[in-house]
């Protein structure tokens, strides 16, 4: 093992809206020593995802706040150095949630062994992962698209967005992205086969909505709430669902932001439901299988945006909330 010393990004200060680089503290440690039964791992890609932004605050949510000078929370894809455990030997590559440093000890229960000949080790983080599960089992099981009915995705060019809309084109559904660039308009419309592409930064969103689906909106897949869930809420059709999984546009805020006109919500008897993808992890070897057969067909698409260097994971995670990366943003921690 090279490296003598463990680099650590923690929490410096909680952030009041927009997190800074200065909330943030690239520290060093030493290498963990290994216990019974634990692993030893060096991180290789760390997942950043917007979900990252609620640990950093006091805010109640579902899960725990980061304290501060601990280090941030992150999905990894790690090899093993060393083993106190005999399902695992070095060599071996682990799914795992080793947070933003470059070394970990685990015990060997909490990991999951990766085959890399299956896929790129990268796309366990994404769409093989927790953001393709996501998009896999809140589109199928509460958005439930029917052939013929129209799907509208908001930040359509993500790691979820991006999978949820191919996968309602592989139902039949004709779909809608609305992404924040004339590139990612382009991207979801030539490359992934979304039908039409809204860009919420040069065009006004109720209207472009109204064109793009003049036939009202059967299932609106939530990334971001806000204004677009507002615009959206205005053209449902009777018995539409709406997957409730990420509210971007609220991530920074720092008061509560004014709510749309939940009106139609009952004149339509629609389906809101929140989505937290630890509830459907019984659907994760149907979401395998199916997605790795898309994905080998070429029936599903797939984007990375990797950022190389532990020390640059604040500056692209700032960036990601700002939806600056084009893709899932992952980092390159070590080679």
């Amino acid at each position: 093992m090279a490296d003598t010393v463990n680099q650590q990004i923690v929490l410096k200060s909680r952030p009041v809206g927009e997190p800074q680089e200065s909330d943030f503290a690239l520290v060093e440690s030493p290498i963990p020593q290994l216990g019974e039964g634990e692993v030893l791992n060096r991180t290789i890609y760390l997942s950043l995802d917007p979900y990252m932004r609620g640990r950093l605050s006091t805010n109640a949510s579902y899960a725990a706040s980061t304290e501060l000078n601990s280090v941030i929370v992150g999905e990894t894809v790690s090899q093993v150095i060393q083993s106190h455990h005999p399902d695992f030997q070095p060599g071996d590559f682990v799914l795992s949630n080793h947070g933003w440093q470059t070394y970990a000890v685990a015990k060997g229960k909490t990991l999951r062994k990766l085959d890399p000949n299956q896929a790129p080790l990268s796309y366990y983080l994404g769409v093989l992962g927790m953001p393709g599960l996501t998009a896999y089992a809140a589109l199928l099981d509460i958005g439930q698209p029917k052939a013929g009915e129209t799907v509208v995705i908001s930040a359509a060019s993500g790691a979820v967005g991006a999978v949820a809309g191919q996968i309602a084109k592989i139902k039949g559904a004709r779909v809608v992205g609305i992404v924040g660039s004339d590139q990612k308009r382009d991207y979801i419309v030539k490359e992934l086969g979304f039908n039409v592409g809204i860009n919420r930064r040069t065009q006004e969103i109720a209207s472009a909505l109204k064109e793009a689906a003049p036939d009202g909106i059967d299932v609106y897949f939530d990334n971001t709430a806000g204004e677009i869930l507002e615009a959206v809420l205005q053209q449902i059709n009777l018995g539409a669902r709406i997957p409730l999984v990420g509210l971007i546009s609220q991530y920074n805020a720092s008061s509560p932001p004014p709510g749309p006109n939940l009106l139609p919500l009952l004149i339509k008897r629609a389906l809101i439901k929140g989505f937290l993808v630890s509830d459907y992890q019984h659907r994760f070897s149907d979401f395998a299988r199916d997605v790795t057969e898309w994905l080998q067909s070429g029936q599903l698409k797939y984007k990375e945006d990797i950022v190389v260097g532990l020390e640059n994971a604040p500056r692209a995670f700032i960036g990601l909330l700002r939806g600056e990366n084009f893709g899932k943003l992952i980092v390159e921690v070590s080679q």
